[in-house]
């Protein structure tokens, strides 16, 4: 087995290859020219950002099995080429979440102490203690939002700093919330009751400016902030306007909704502090994502299972031949899903009708369509091989079954998903053996192209309605491409399914929620 690193990677993870019985080759930096003139001889690649294999070099890589990249994105990588050369791209998501916890303690610390607006007072010259007096961590209550791998770690070390724990995590079971000591609480009572408040969440366009100017106003005066996470989840003109106020005492950010950013008004600020990104900038974490891509790689190549696969695992062809044309279908139920979801996620149910209860695997099928929903929804990278893992970690219960009634369908999927907040139903199946389509919604019969943007808008089944929201959405310039309205019985619950030709704003959005009748509405972008 031969493998090309790339990209100054750690030698400790040289090192493991090597140790396995791999030959490894480090060339240092090579041009795209040099690279498509070697890459036909190796088995496997590793490379971090600066590598980009694209499908020029994917198509030279004739004996290529696995590509590893040693740390998280993988954007420089044609994923879907790679897969369908039937190429293992595998990451190391793990290997950065301590470097991440402790960069947002130092920052929590830092923000309580002044110490980087002290340190450059004094190296200015200037002795001045009455100007920086700060305050304790210990008593004070930190509201984390996002319970997963770096916000539990984060809330372990504020437990270690006699500091009480909240959380807002809705896709977090009780269960493991109470193994970690944290009550899980309503976002705006977190809100309320943080003296200091950190960021552990994926950003969204549900949580996009998730703090904002109303969200400042319903925390504690003198409230300190700090986001190690995603730019964009804070709005940084209202914190702008919160830390001028007095509302927000201090903020300390690692990372803006623009980057590089060097310019920021925040930065004229003496209660601001700032890192250039660098939550998983650490030595530590480069060793640990090299050690991790390098056995992810090992065991690509052996045929073992890989833990971290971005693109679907191998299957075996006569299981890839029956199942593959529902492996998009699944993936976008779940996204679907997700887009509907409100509250805390419980249950997965998934049920195969017709000729998917006599698939002989359909598990690759209930992997697809889990990834869907936790990818969306979750901060960690969710692949094909994990989904059902994180599930479990966090509490999600999944179950599948198997029916020999399909409806009037030859196939059926239908996926039932019970959060906190109650429970929505999907069901799908495939047109002419390759076009997929959704045919139920909470039990009610449509016909929609799951692609593009779409709006779900439940509500009574009444005149002037459809109407109604047609105009809303006119009034916006925003394109109705095509119309489905599903309903049990006349004057009952019903469901209008738009597909429009871009996203409806926001603010249209709620006074479509005001119309009479309107039972809610959702944006879903497939």
């Amino acid at each position: 087995m031969r493998v090309l690193v790339m990209d100054n990677v750690a030698p400790e993870g040289v090192a493991v290859l090597r140790q396995a019985g791999v030959e490894v080759e480090v060339p240092g930096k090579l041009t795209e020219e040099e690279l498509l003139a070697i890459i036909p001889r190796f088995d496997g690649l590793i490379i971090r950002s600066a590598t980009k294999v694209d499908a020029r070099v994917l198509e030279r890589a004739v004996n290529l099995k696995v590509i590893g990249r040693a740390g998280v994105g993988v954007d420089n990588i044609d994923v879907p080429a790679a897969t369908a050369k039937g190429i293992i791209v595998v990451n190391a998501p793990d290997g950065n979440t301590i470097a991440a916890t402790e960069h947002t303690m130092a920052l929590m610390l830092a923000l309580a102490r002044n110490i980087p607006q002290a340190d450059a007072r004094l190296k200015a010259g200037v002795w001045d203690k009455k100007a920086f007096v700060g305050v304790e961590l210990r008593n004070k209550c930190l509201g984390v939002l996002g319970l997963g791998r770096i916000g539990s770690g984060v809330a372990r070390r504020a437990f270690a700093m006699e500091m009480e724990v909240v959380a807002y995590d809705p896709f977090i079971s009780e269960d493991r919330a109470r193994e970690l000591g944290v009550p899980l609480l309503p976002l705006e009572e977190v809100f309320r009751r943080a003296d200091f408040l950190t960021i552990h969440m994926p950003l969204t366009k549900e949580n996009r400016h998730l703090l904002n100017d109303e969200a400042f106003a319903m925390m504690k005066d003198g409230v300190r902030i700090i986001n190690c996470a995603r730019g964009g989840i804070i709005d940084e003109a209202a914190l702008y306007r919160a830390l001028v106020s007095g509302k927000v005492a201090g903020a300390a950010l690692d990372v803006f909704e623009v980057e590089p950013q060097t310019e920021s008004p925040l930065f004229k600020l003496p209660n601001f502090i700032a890192t250039p990104h660098l939550g998983a900038s650490t030595r530590e974490a480069q060793v640990s994502v090299a050690v991790d891509v390098a056995e992810e790689v090992i065991a690509a190549l052996k045929g073992d299972l890989v833990k971290n696969a971005v693109n679907i695992p191998s299957l075996k062809p006569d299981v890839l031949k029956e199942i593959g044309p529902y492996l998009g279908l699944a993936e976008k139920l779940g996204r679907f899903h997700a887009q509907l979801l409100q509250g805390r996620l419980n249950r997965i149910e998934i049920t195969y009708s017709g000729e998917l209860a006599a698939f002989k695997e359909v598990d690759p099928l209930t992997r697809a369509l889990v990834k869907g929903i936790l990818d969306t929804i979750l901060q960690e990278r969710v692949n094909y091989v994990n989904a059902q893992l994180v599930a479990r970690n966090r509490g999600i219960e999944i179950s599948q079954t198997k029916s020999d009634r399909a409806e009037d369908y030859t196939g059926l999927m239908s996926v039932r998903v019970t959060s906190s907040e109650g429970e929505h139903e999907l069901a799908g199946t495939l047109f002419r053996g390759d076009d997929p389509r959704v045919v139920f919604i909470d039990g009610m019969r449509v016909d929609a192209v799951p692609e593009g943007h779409m709006l779900i808008i439940p509500h009574y089944d009444r005149p002037r309605i459809i109407g109604a929201v047609g105009t809303l959405i006119g009034q916006r310039d925003v394109n109705i491409a095509a119309m489905q309205v599903g309903r049990k019985v006349i004057g009952g619950r019903a469901v209008m399914v738009l597909t429009v030709d871009s996203p409806v704003p926001p603010e249209t959005l709620e006074e479509i929620a005001k119309v009479d009748g309107v039972l809610g509405v959702r944006m879903v972008s497939l």
